[in-house]
C-alpha cells in the first residue's frame, strides 16, 4: 500500500512537472495565451504607432491605439537619478537577473502567500512590469492574474534576450502614464517640472519614480503631502542601494516637491488640436446620410464635399494596403509629414494665451464680477440660462454614462447637484476642489474661447493651428470643427464681387441709411453722412450702409455664389440669401476664412489648407504626396484692388492699432469683424507670405462683453494676430521680413483699370 502511494506521488509530481513544462512551451510559442512575435518585440512601443512630423523635422507626436500622444527618448536622454531611483525602488537586482528575480519571487511567495504579510513587497522585476504594461490585458479576477504571471515571465525573458538593460529602462520610462496627459517620462518632466528628463534633480527623479507605484494615490497636485512621503521612501531606497548618502538624504528629504506644473505646455510645438483634427480627418469614413442625425444635414453636406475634393479627408479609407485592408493611423506605423512649423505653432499658442488667457479673461471676469447672470449676458432671462445649462448637461459625458446605466431623470438631477471631487482648469495650473457638476459646467463656460490659424497663401501650407485655449479641458475645435458668425470679415468678399463687376476702390457710393424690404441696417458712425464716398473709405471704416447698398446693387444670389467660390461651403448660407448677408450672419470656420483670404494675397487664386505634404509607410516608402488645391475666384486685377483697400483698413481704419499700438511696419492688409451683441470678435490679416485669422468669443453666443469697446474684434482678436506676427518677424530663422512687399505691378493704379462687363456670370475685360 505504501509502495503504491509513493508511486502515486512520484507519478503526480512527474505529471505536474510535465504539465508545467508543456504549459510553458505552449506559452513560449504562443499556443496558449498571447505572445508577441519577434517583430513586435523589436520595437514594442512604436512599431505600430504612426509618427507625426513638423515641417522643421521635429517629431511632434505619435498616434497609438491607446490615444496617448507619446514622444519617446532613448537611454542617453534620461537623468542618471531616474535610473538609480527606479532600480533602487523597483528592482535592486535588475542588472543581475535575466528578467525574473527568483530571490524576490521566492520571498514574495513565502511572505505574502504563506505568511500573509501584505507589506512584504512584490516579486515583479522592472522587465516584468514592462511586459505587463506592453502586452498584458487587464486581469479581472485572481485566477486570470495567476494565469497571466507565466505569460509575463516569458515575455520578460524574451525582452531580456533581445534588448539591453539600458533599452529596457528607456522603454519602461517611455511607456508609463504619469497622469495629467504626461504619458512617458519626457512629457512628465515637461509637465511637472518644465524641463527635459536629462536635467531632473535627485528629488524630482525620486518623485516621478514614486508615482510608478500608484500615480492616482500619489498625485502631486491632489495629494502633495502623500506624494512627498512617497518621494522620501524612494530616497530611502536609494540610500540602501548606495546612490544617496544618509547625510544627503537628511537634506533632500526636507526639500519641497518643487513643482513647476505646465500642463498646457506643448511638446515641441505639438499642437494638440491640430493632431486631433488631423487624426480624425484622415480616418474619416465616406459620408452616408443614414449615419448622420436629422439635425446634422449641414455636416453631412460639408463632409461630402471634403470627401470628393480633398484627398487627405478619409485618406485611410480611400487607400488600401497590399493586403486589401484600409490603412489605420493607430496600427500601421505611418510617418506623416505635416506643414506645421513648431516655432510658429509655439508663437501662435503663446499669443492666444497671452492675450485671451491673460488680459482679456481678466477683463471679462471683472466685468462679470457683480452680475447675477454671470457668465451670461444680463440681457437674457434666468429661464434661458437654465435651458442652456440643461442642454449642456445632456451633452456631457456624465449624463450619457448615467443614461447608459439606466439612471432615472431624478437620479441624474441628483448626481449633477451633488458635490464631487474634481480637477478644474485655471490659467495658472489645474486645481483640485469639490464642486457640483452643474456648477462646474457654468464655471467652464466663464472662459472665453479662441481659435487661430496661419497659412502660406501661395502653397496652402498651414503653419500654425490653435483650435482653442486648452485641449485637455476644451476639446471643441473652432479652426476646422466649429463655425461662428463672421460679421464684417465677410465684407471683403462683397467688395471683391464689386471689383469683378467693374467698380474700383475709388468708385463712389451714397453714404445714407436706407431700408431694403423691411430691413434697415444700422451703422456705428455717421461720419460723412449724406456724401458720396469711395469704396476704399467705406471698407476702411467698415461702413454697413455701403455694404447694404452694394449687395442690393449686385444681388444676394451673385454674392452667395462668390462666397462658395471663396470656399465658404456651409449650405446654411443660402438661407441668408438676402441683403442682410452683407453683414455676416452666416457661420464659418476659422480655417475656411483663412483659406478664403489667401485669394487676396495670391493673385485672385484661393489656396485650400494643406495639412500634410507626404505619407510614408513603416518601411520608409512614400505612399502618398499632396499638392495644394487651388481655385481661381477673382481676377488678378481685382486682387490688387482688394489689397489696396485692405491696406487702408490698417493705415487708418478699424485695424490701425496694428501700426500705432503694436508698431508693425510690414506691408499688410486686414479686416476686423464683430457680430451682434459682441458675441464674436474676428480679425483676418494678410501679408505677402502669410494669411492668418483669429476668432474670440464665448462657448455660447449669450456669453460676451456687454460693451463694444471690449467686445469688438479690434480688441478681442486683433491683438492675438499682432503678438503672433511680432514673434514671427523677430525670428529670423523663419525667413519672414517686414520689408517684403506684395507683388503688384509698379505702375498699377487701382482706380484706373479695365472696364469689366459681366454677362450671365462670364466676365470679359476691355482695355
Amino acid at each position: 500500500m505504501r509502495r503504491h502511494f509513493i508511486h502515486f506521488l512520484w507519478g503526480f509530481l512527474i505529471a505536474v512537472l510535465g504539465f508545467v513544462f508543456i504549459f510553458f512551451i505552449s506559452v513560449w510559442n504562443g499556443w496558449v495565451g498571447y505572445m508577441p512575435n519577434m517583430e513586435e518585440l523589436s520595437n514594442p512601443i512604436d512599431k505600430f504607432a504612426s509618427q507625426v512630423y513638423s515641417s522643421d523635422q521635429q517629431l511632434i507626436g505619435t498616434w497609438n491605439s491607446d490615444n496617448n500622444n507619446r514622444v519617446a527618448i532613448d537611454y542617453n536622454g534620461l537623468s542618471p537619478h531616474l535610473v538609480h531611483a527606479l532600480v533602487a525602488t523597483e528592482d535592486e537586482r535588475f542588472y543581475e537577473h535575466s528578467g525574473i528575480d527568483f530571490i524576490a519571487l521566492g520571498r514574495a511567495v513565502v511572505k505574502r502567500g504563506v505568511m500573509g504579510q501584505a507589506s512584504a513587497g512584490g516579486g515583479s522585476t522592472i522587465t516584468q512590469q514592462l511586459a505587463k504594461q506592453l502586452f498584458s490585458e487587464k486581469a479581472h479576477s485572481t485566477t486570470e492574474r495567476v494565469l497571466q504571471k507565466p505569460i509575463e515571465w516569458i515575455i520578460a525573458v524574451k525582452l531580456e534576450r533581445h534588448f539591453t538593460k539600458e533599452e529596457i529602462l528607456a522603454m519602461y520610462f517611455n511607456y508609463f502614464d504619469f497622469l495629467h496627459n504626461a504619458v512617458g517620462v519626457k512629457r512628465a518632466a515637461n509637465v511637472y517640472f518644465d524641463k527635459e528628463p536629462r536635467n531632473l534633480t535627485v528629488t524630482e527623479a525620486a518623485m516621478l519614480v514614486g508615482l510608478c507605484k500608484n500615480p492616482s494615490m500619489f498625485n502631486p497636485l491632489r495629494y502633495p503631502e502623500r506624494c512627498m512621503q512617497r518621494r522620501n521612501v524612494v530616497l530611502q531606497q536609494m540610500v540602501k542601494s548606495g546612490y544617496v548618502t544618509k547625510g544627503e538624504f537628511e537634506e533632500l528629504s526636507q526639500r519641497p516637491l518643487g513643482l513647476h506644473f505646465t500642463k498646457s505646455k506643448p511638446v515641441s510645438g505639438a499642437g494638440d488640436y491640430f493632431q486631433a483634427f488631423l487624426r480624425q480627418y484622415m480616418m474619416a469614413k465616406k459620408p452616408e446620410r443614414e449615419n448622420y442625425q436629422s439635425w446634422q444635414n449641414r455636416q453631412f453636406v460639408l463632409d461630402s464635399i471634403a470627401w470628393e475634393q480633398d484627398p487627405l479627408y478619409g485618406w485611410c479609407k480611400k487607400n488600401k494596403k497590399r493586403s486589401g485592408e484600409s490603412y489605420d493611423v493607430n496600427t500601421d506605423g505611418l510617418r506623416i509629414y505635416t506643414t506645421i512649423d513648431t516655432r510658429m505653432q509655439q508663437y501662435a499658442e503663446e499669443a492666444v494665451r497671452k492675450h485671451v488667457g491673460g488680459y482679456l479673461q481678466s477683463q471679462f471676469n471683472l466685468a462679470m464680477r457683480y452680475k447675477k447672470n454671470a457668465p451670461f449676458s444680463s440681457k437674457i432671462s434666468r429661464r434661458t440660462i437654465k435651458e442652456i445649462l440643461n442642454r449642456s448637461c445632456r451633452q456631457s459625458l456624465r449624463y450619457q454614462r448615467l443614461k447608459e446605466q439606466g439612471a432615472t431623470p431624478e437620479e441624474i438631477r441628483r448626481s449633477f447637484s451633488t458635490p464631487h471631487e474634481m480637477t478644474l482648469f485655471t490659467y495658472h495650473g489645474d486645481i483640485d476642489t469639490v464642486m457640483t457638476p452643474i456648477d462646474s459646467i457654468r464655471y467652464y463656460k466663464s472662459f472665453l474661447r479662441a481659435a487661430f490659424m496661419s497659412m502660406d497663401p501661395h502653397t496652402g501650407a498651414v503653419k500654425a493651428y490653435v483650435g482653442g485655449i486648452d485641449y485637455q479641458h476644451f476639446k471643441y475645435d473652432v479652426v476646422m470643427g466649429g463655425r461662428r458668425q463672421v460679421g464684417s470679415t465677410i465684407k471683403p468678399y462683397l467688395y471683391a464681387l464689386a471689383m469683378q463687376n467693374g467698380m474700383t476702390p475709388c468708385s463712389l457710393a451714397p453714404n445714407v441709411q436706407r431700408s431694403y424690404g423691411g430691413w434697415t441696417p444700422r451703422n456705428g458712425s455717421r461720419a460723412r453722412y449724406g456724401q458720396e464716398v469711395p469704396l476704399r473709405w467705406a471698407l476702411q471704416q467698415s461702413n454697413n450702409w455701403i455694404s447694404a447698398y452694394l449687395i442690393n446693387l449686385l444681388g444676394p444670389t451673385q454674392f452667395v455664389n462668390i462666397l462658395h467660390d471663396f470656399g465658404l461651403n456651409n449650405p446654411d448660407i443660402e438661407k441668408y440669401a438676402s441683403p442682410v448677408l452683407c453683414l455676416g450672419p452666416c457661420e464659418v470656420s476659422v480655417g475656411e476664412m483663412a483659406s478664403a483670404y489667401t485669394t487676396f494675397a495670391n493673385g485672385g487664386i484661393r489656396c485650400a489648407p494643406l495639412f500634410v505634404t507626404k505619407i510614408e509607410d513603416s518601411h520608409g516608402n512614400v505612399i502618398a504626396k499632396f499638392q495644394p488645391l487651388m481655385t481661381e475666384v477673382i481676377s488678378e486685377t481685382s486682387s490688387y484692388q482688394m489689397i489696396d483697400m485692405m491696406r487702408a483698413v490698417i493705415q487708418g481704419g478699424t485695424g490701425s492699432r496694428l501700426r500705432y499700438a503694436y508698431h508693425l511696419t510690414a506691408d499688410m492688409g486686414g479686416k476686423t469683424g464683430t457680430t451682434n451683441n459682441n458675441s464674436d470678435g474676428w480679425f483676418m490679416g494678410i501679408t505677402p507670405n502669410l494669411v492668418s485669422g483669429c476668432w474670440v468669443g464665448g462657448e455660447d453666443r449669450d456669453i460676451h462683453f456687454d460693451h463694444t469697446s471690449m467686445g469688438q474684434g479690434a480688441t478681442t482678436a486683433l491683438p492675438v494676430w499682432a503678438y503672433y506676427m511680432q514673434r514671427v518677424y523677430a525670428d529670423k530663422r523663419l525667413g519672414y521680413s517686414q520689408s517684403t512687399k506684395f507683388v503688384i505691378p509698379a505702375k498699377f493704379n487701382p482706380c484706373q483699370v479695365a472696364d469689366t462687363i459681366n454677362i450671365n456670370g462670364i466676365q470679359e475685360e476691355y482695355f
